[in-house]
């Protein structure tokens, strides 16, 4: 989230340098369609919940697009992928747990599709291209990351890698990781709905507000005004 700097005293390099990653960062508001749909997504779910974890670089402006979505129930920004047993936000920003910065999002698949879902995270969430980081945050806790719950995720989410990149989409292809979910970590209290209740902090204002434009405006239908419960 680009704030280690702010720890040692330079939060006006942060800020810049989040203005210099822009473009980058949000490279779903650059684009005024979202990309081609998924070919292969989730036919017939009785079930009325369903769990999806991504990854994206910060997790702040991750929660903050997928709250706004029609469909979702809940979202939790949080820890995943790691090899350690536990996970915290020091841990994870020292680079040392292989942890990753990921939400978990809770659907109702009568509502909102896990392809589409897929569709939002690459549209508007984050740029799938860039190798563990996103615009001015650097490291593997910024990778771009799937992290599947069950064979069908996987086996939509591999499809739809695939087919993004045979119709070169991105112009580079994705980097993104497609793994098994093992554990999810919550993240601390001061994390969660963190764009919400820090409208006016200069990186929410240069790298979040722009991806929750570009979710109304790519998918219209889809979004909604986030009211916490």
């Amino acid at each position: 989230m680009g704030f280690r700097a702010v720890q040692i005293g330079l939060g006006v390099l942060v800020v810049a340098a989040a203005l210099v990653g822009v473009k980058t960062m949000v490279f779903g508001a650059e684009r005024k369609e979202p990309i081609p749909a998924p070919a292969l997504d989730e036919q017939h779910v009785a079930a009325k919940h369903e769990t999806a974890v991504f990854a994206g670089g910060c997790f702040w402006g991750v929660q903050t697009v997928f709250q706004r979505v029609k469909g979702v129930t809940a979202t939790t920004a949080g820890y995943s992928g790691g090899t350690a047993e536990s996970a915290n936000y020091s841990a994870v920003l020292s680079e040392t747990t292989q942890h990753a910065e990921a939400v978990k999002i809770v659907f109702d698949p009568a509502k909102i599709s896990y392809g589409t879902l897929l569709r939002i995270f690459f549209s508007v969430v984050h740029d799938p291209t860039q190798l563990n980081r996103q615009g001015p945050d650097v490291g593997t806790s910024y990778r771009s990351a799937i992290f599947f719950t069950t064979p069908e995720q996987q086996k939509i989410a591999a499809a739809y890698i695939a087919q993004l990149d045979a119709a070169k989409t991105f112009g580079k292809p994705l980097v993104t990781q497609l793994v098994p979910l093992k554990v999810f970590y919550d993240g601390e209290d001061y994390h969660q709905d963190y764009a919400e209740k820090n409208p006016n902090n200069p990186y929410i204002q240069v790298c979040d507000v722009p991806k929750t434009a570009a979710l109304k405006a790519q998918f219209p239908e889809l979004f909604v005004d986030y009211k916490k419960k």
